[in-house]
């Protein structure tokens, strides 16, 4: 394997389109062996995509390769919505209170080529870090299957997957995982 020097930034609104790209590049290969070819492209509608509230919000970020080619994507948010793209629907903007509620662990992708190289994990990192800085001390996100086991492994637990509506009658499989704050003892 070719060694590649990785940089992450935050995103900006002129990195959109390549974005788009990427998303779209990394479910259709990563996700093949968990989904089919109908839910992702259903997917790509609403479920997947660039959320711009966390580019304009500058809690999204993206891996570059020294040659400036955006190979993975991924972010936090203070906002109550917990997945999905600015084309979805049932879209909540309002904000989180840190003392009560978790931060939001959003739309993370990386590019085929560059997979299994720890880019989801410095992506996560980082997240986590801003997001403890912000006063957030626990995380959630929906996981999708073939992201599940990155969260897993950083010390998310997973509750019972959910399947996610989707135009022409579809659904997909995602995962709700939450990390942090431990639940009150009942007696």
């Amino acid at each position: 394997m070719v060694s590649v020097d990785y940089q992450l930034r935050v995103a900006v609104a002129a990195d959109e389109p390549v974005l788009r790209d990427l998303i779209a590049r990394s479910i259709r290969e990563l996700g093949a062996g968990h989904y089919t070819p109908e839910q992702i492209e259903a997917a790509l509608l609403g479920a997947f995509g660039v959320d711009t509230a966390l580019i304009r919000d500058q809690t999204y970020f993206v891996i570059e390769t020294g040659a400036g080619d955006i190979v993975g994507c991924g972010g936090w948010s203070r906002r109550k919505t917990l997945f999905g793209s600015d084309t979805r629907e049932s879209r909540d903007d309002s904000w989180l209170d840190p003392a009560v509620d978790a931060a939001r662990i959003r739309a993370f992708f990386i590019d085929s080529r560059h997979a299994r190289r720890g880019l989801g994990r410095m992506l996560l990192d980082r997240c986590e870090s801003e997001a403890a800085r912000a006063g957030f001390s626990e995380f959630a996100l929906m996981a999708t299957l073939p992201g599940k086991r990155l969260y897993e492994v950083c010390g998310y637990v997973g509750d019972q997957p959910i399947e996610h509506p989707l135009p022409g009658g579809l659904s997909i499989t995602f995962v709700p995982m939450t990390k942090g704050r431990s639940p009150p003892v009942t007696q």
